[in-house]
């Protein structure tokens, strides 16, 4: 379900002292009840692997026709990612946050994590319109337990970045978050013990 931007900002997350720039573009509250420490159960979620594309149906036709656009436009080409067009948020991240795990590695989504504490998970991804930032962090629910709760933080890169976003608004909120939701809720009740 989508919820306040205010859901993200009024947290004291790491994120805000490593991002200032970048605007939070969505928040989610996901449908992953658990308990206190089960943050890493949501983040072996996102790591697990599926092949190329885990997105059901509409979704995945979807994020197809987006990289054939890509690749038409040039938009995911070499050079145009994290480490090449913008560096790596990890060149951000104060001391302390260096030295803890950074995070799985995510082979079937173009991300990279950055870093990962005990009620936080950062991930990146970066092409030649945007640099996107998926935040993943565990918070209290209203019925005494806790559940997910996912922030996308962008960047656009320049005219290009804020049209793409602007044109995509859509497609995210009528059809890939629907079923992103779906999909992370149905696959936690089948994986997680009630």
């Amino acid at each position: 379900m989508r919820i306040p931007k205010s859901a993200h900002t009024s947290r004291h997350w790491r994120i805000h002292e490593i991002a200032p720039d970048f605007r939070v573009e969505d928040v989610w509250a996901l449908p992953t009840p658990g308990g206190p420490d089960d943050l890493p159960l949501l983040v072996e979620w996102f790591a697990k692997d599926d092949g190329p594309n885990p997105f059901p149906g509409v979704a995945r036709a979807l994020f197809a026709t987006r990289q054939r656009v890509g690749k038409l436009f040039g938009w995911d080409e070499a050079g145009s990612g994290v480490g090449a067009r913008v560096p790596t948020m990890r060149t951000r991240l104060p001391e302390d946050l260096r030295e803890c795990p950074c995070g799985p590695a995510l082979p079937s989504v173009p991300f990279t994590s950055v870093y990962l504490t005990g009620t936080e998970w950062t991930a990146e991804s970066a092409n030649k319109t945007v640099h996107t930032l998926m935040h993943i962090g565990w918070v209290p629910d209203d019925a005494g337990g806790y559940r997910g709760q996912m922030a996308v933080l962008v960047k656009p890169n320049g005219l290009l970045g804020r049209i793409y976003m602007a044109a995509i608004v859509p497609f995210r909120y009528l059809i890939v978050y629907p079923a992103l939701m779906r999909m992370i809720g149905r696959e936690w009740r089948l994986g997680t013990p009630t």
